[in-house]
């Protein structure tokens, strides 16, 4: 159970970064998706890029040389950049001309 702690407090922070990084992105820049698509197009691979084992020579065990807490984190981050759009999207339809 102890194991568990720290991954569920880097779940909520990564959950937390990219709620509040999306729902910024999300007012400034007037999209409603723009922090998924970001989030999976250029953030994912960066990470994968900048972790890549150079022993290991396909992207498949690259990927699978990740461990269960790598893709917990990435889901709570894709999770809250869903979430951030989910709720600017709910503002937007309820007339919230702010955002």
């Amino acid at each position: 159970m102890l194991q568990f702690i720290p991954v569920l407090v880097l779940m909520i922070l990564f959950f937390v970064m990219m709620f509040g990084i999306g729902f910024i992105l999300n007012m400034l820049m007037k999209t409603t998706w723009f922090p998924c698509y970001l989030f999976v197009i250029v953030i994912l691979p960066a990470v994968v890029y900048s972790l890549w084992n150079r022993d290991e020579a396909t992207l498949w065990a690259h990927i699978s040389s990740f461990q269960l807490v790598d893709y917990l984190t990435g889901v709570a981050g894709l999770a809250g950049a869903f979430l951030s759009g989910w709720a600017i999207h709910t503002l937007r339809v309820r007339g919230f001309k702010m955002f």
